[in-house]
């Protein structure tokens, strides 16, 4: 089962999400309908609050092979380390290395990506979906998928860091997202 990816001007985008235990209802079945949802809408990332739920939980499989273009226009087809995993209560507990530029999009933010600036490497808590504690480091390119997810978490969308310069020249395109004027081949919930 999938369902509908909350587009951007939804109110639970900006929202810091709420840290959830084993108990949280149905956790099995709301992964799965994460998984499912993702897979469905062809990206690499899910956060709960893009399907409704403000909580602290997130999924990457980054085994998708796409085209990604780098900061010079080039488009680049790159395939992933084939990275499959659930975060949940995750605390980044550092970002480190140099600062380096690449082109992100966003399923709540579709037909838009602009070049965002993040570290090279992270150390991140979390527990996995059995509740297990892991603390581990990433780098590259699946670092760089885990900070824009957990970004989700903390309310923040990837176009909250680019330059105010680069966010009035698409301005336009993200007031027709809020309002539902965009073409997409996944299910989006638009605000109220």
């Amino acid at each position: 089962m999938s369902t509908p990816i909350y587009a951007y001007g939804h109110p639970i985008l900006k929202k810091k999400a709420e840290p959830i235990n084993a108990d949280y209802p149905n956790l099995e079945g709301f992964i799965a309908t994460m998984w499912n949802t993702m897979h469905r809408a062809q990206g690499v990332g899910l956060a709960a609050p893009q399907i409704g739920k403000s909580i602290r939980l997130f999924v990457v499989d980054t085994s998708p092979c796409y085209i990604l273009e780098d900061e010079s226009g080039v488009h680049n087809r790159i395939e992933l380390k084939s990275f499959r995993q659930v975060f949940i209560n995750p605390i980044m507990i550092e970002e480190s290395g140099n600062y380096w530029g690449y082109k992100e999009g966003c399923l709540s933010i579709p037909d838009i990506q602009e070049t965002v600036m993040r570290k090279s490497n992270i150390k991140i808590s979390f527990v996995d979906e059995d509740f297990a504690q892991h603390t581990k480091s990433y780098s590259g390119l699946i670092a760089r998928v885990i900070q824009h997810e957990y970004d989700h978490l903390e309310g923040n969308l990837f176009t909250d860091l680019i330059s105010s310069f680069k966010r009035r020249l698409i301005r336009g395109k993200l007031s027709d997202i809020a309002n539902g004027k965009c073409n997409v081949d996944y299910p989006m919930k638009f605000k109220s």
